[in-house]
């Protein structure tokens, strides 16, 4: 068994690959001519974006991911090695600034921003690194 993706539902794919590409630098690996998914380029293990009609086309029932709302309870981390311009960089983009880097007792930086539709994203530094 391997993770193969995360896939997150959102109210908009197209407005969400964009914020990811001005924010975090990241490709658009493939957007579904419908709009309702979309994959980008992370490395190994793929991001992945889901309008919130393709939850119900699956069966599912989600909570939807809203910014005027607590952060659902996971995060989506990047590691970089210059946390501190990628942090300022995702604000400037339009993230919602929620921690600024600051360094752990292990050594490690991690800062925390919000996406537009509220996700929780941890910038942070290779732990041990």
């Amino acid at each position: 068994m391997k993770l193969g993706y995360t896939i997150i539902y959102v109210a908009d794919v197209p407005a969400t690959v964009g914020f990811y590409e001005r924010a975090f630098g990241l490709g658009c690996r493939f957007v579904h001519e419908s709009n309702l998914y979309a994959e980008m380029e992370t490395g190994e293990t793929v991001l992945a974006f889901a309008g919130e009609p393709m939850a119900e086309m699956n069966g599912l029932a989600i909570r939807p991911n809203r910014n005027t709302e607590i952060a659902a309870g996971f995060e989506i981390a990047f590691v970089t090695d210059d946390p501190r311009t990628a942090y300022a960089t995702a604000v400037a983009a339009g993230a919602a600034a929620i921690k600024p880097p600051a360094e752990k007792p292990w050594g490690q930086v991690v800062g925390y921003v919000r996406d537009p539709n509220g996700c929780l994203i941890e910038i942070c530094s290779a732990v041990g690194g």
